[in-house]
């Protein structure tokens, strides 16, 4: 059991701090992430950088965001209590409870089955409302669609199809968008045949890949077999 410690929680209120200071304005957004230990989603060896405001290696060559990233995604998406919101990109677990800090009911998906397995732990410990898969994020959740909002945690090429059809009408969409230089954009779905763009600038992130990895070809994953009691 990872100990959450009076040293940890000031320098939590630190790094709230340094993110007001970089434009985060959202008082939620800055609650949760004085209340999320990220510590506990890094190695123990990186315990003194866990509140450093930067990225931090985990398995499978990916990285845990920025705390800025996390945070500025996180404002964007505009996030109220009890959205059902879809996650793009579990990777470690913080960004999910990050968004159920902040009352949302979060389903996520990740491509990467060691990545998978070790994010349970953390969001068991905190015991928040996170539902994980196993899965390939560019098809989603459809029978657990529509969605309120939906979070990418990785750069993708295009908005996928997909992902676009299960988000509510009004929903937000929040996704890095381009190739190796991300575009971050905000899509709001106007209608099924009508939405709304803005940019906001350029940020860095691990690329959005198709199929699950990890597991053997004879496992048939299914994100079908498994359906939500929202």
């Amino acid at each position: 059991m990872i100990e959450d410690t009076f040293r940890h929680k000031g320098l939590r209120e630190r790094l709230c701090e340094e993110l007001r200071a970089k434009g985060i304005t959202d008082n939620a957004v800055l609650e949760a992430v004085k209340k999320v230990p990220r510590h506990f989603f890094i190695d123990s060896s990186m315990d003194s950088l866990a509140y450093e405001d930067r990225a931090l290696p985990i398995a499978c060559g990916q990285t845990i965001s920025h705390p800025h990233t996390v945070a500025f995604q996180t404002q964007l998406l505009g996030v109220k209590r009890n959205d059902k919101i879809l996650e793009i990109g579990t990777g470690s677990g913080y960004q999910a409870c990050i968004l159920a800090a902040m009352g949302a009911r979060v389903l996520t998906i990740e491509r990467h089955n060691e990545l998978y397995l070790r994010a349970q732990q953390p969001i068991a410990q905190l015991k928040y409302f996170v539902r994980t898969f196993l899965g390939d994020g560019y098809m989603g959740l459809p029978t657990a669609a529509p969605f309120d909002k939906i979070l990418i945690t990785c750069g993708a090429p295009i908005i996928p199809p997909a992902l676009l059809a299960q988000l509510k009408t009004g929903g937000v969409m929040v996704i890095p968008v381009g190739n190796d230089d991300y575009e971050m954009r905000r899509i709001t779905k106007i209608s099924d045949s009508e939405i709304k763009e803005e940019a906001f600038g350029n940020f860095s992130f691990v690329p959005m890949l198709e199929k699950v990895q990890g597991v053997k070809n004879s496992l048939k994953i299914s994100l079908l077999d498994y359906f939500t009691r929202l």
